[in-house]
């Protein structure tokens, strides 16, 4: 059994104010490939992001996190109802979900347990959606300091999981009727602090603040200040990997 591997509850309130919404487009294409709009569960919610775009499809969304910080601080919806659940054991009844759905949290379950859970929960035909984002992008000049004064500081600090999501998720077991899904992307128009307040969220930053303090999140204002030039937003895109499928009646 693989324990649960928390590094977002420190930091909860901070985690539902930064973390980037996702777009319409991909809860249009969860609704059109599930063949009926009953019930969706939003597993690991965190601050309710994805539950948020499933309500607008779903009659009944049930939004669940291992954490209890994360539910505290998650965001209050008609029609959604939060509770503090593990991925890998609910007390949802057998075949009770139209669509499940996990966003950016695929890669710290028990697989085994998890999929097993899903597999209880889905009704016949029912469909499975996980995605996450991959690195940001701006413009060449500034992905180049970004890389410099954010990425190349934080890389030993990664939990091993996150390089499953960056490649996709495309090594993790798939038992389901695949589903061939369009290319996303996140799109946000971000000043230079809320970029900062994003990436305080990574479960990297927290490991190297842990150690340093923010000393490094300062220093990395600075020297990114200069490229970034006069104030303002910037575009900021960052494209999702997604796997899809069917459950085997």
């Amino acid at each position: 059994m693989v324990a649960f591997a928390d590094h977002f509850s420190s930091r909860a309130g901070e985690y539902a104010q930064s973390r980037p919404t996702y777009p319409a487009a991909l809860f249009e294409f969860i609704a059109m490939q599930a063949t009926a709009r009953e019930r969706a569960w939003d597993c690991a919610t965190g601050s309710g992001q994805a539950a948020l775009g499933l309500a607008r499809h779903f009659t009944r969304v049930e939004a669940t996190d291992a954490s209890e910080a994360q539910i505290a601080s998650a965001i209050a919806l008609e029609g959604v109802r939060y509770s503090v659940q593990p991925a890998e054991s609910t007390d949802f009844a057998p075949s009770s979900f139209d669509a499940v759905c996990v966003a950016q949290a695929l890669h710290w379950f028990d697989l085994a347990r998890f999929y097993s859970e899903v597999q209880r929960v889905l009704r016949p035909g029912g469909v499975f959606f996980c995605w996450g984002y991959d690195r940001l992008h701006l413009t060449p000049e500034l992905d180049a300091a970004i890389n410099s004064a954010l990425l190349k500081p934080l890389r030993p600090h990664w939990p091993k999981q996150n390089a499953l999501l960056w490649r996709g998720y495309r090594e993790l077991p798939f038992p389901f009727d695949p589903i061939d899904p369009p290319e996303l992307a996140i799109e946000m128009h971000w000043s230079l602090e809320e970029l900062l307040a994003y990436v305080a969220t990574w479960s990297a930053s927290k490991r190297l603040t842990a150690q340093t303090g923010d000393r490094w999140l300062d220093d990395a204002r600075s020297k990114l200040a200069i490229a970034w030039g006069a104030p303002g937003r910037r575009l900021v895109s960052m494209p999702l990997h997604v796997r899809c499928g069917h459950r085997y009646n």
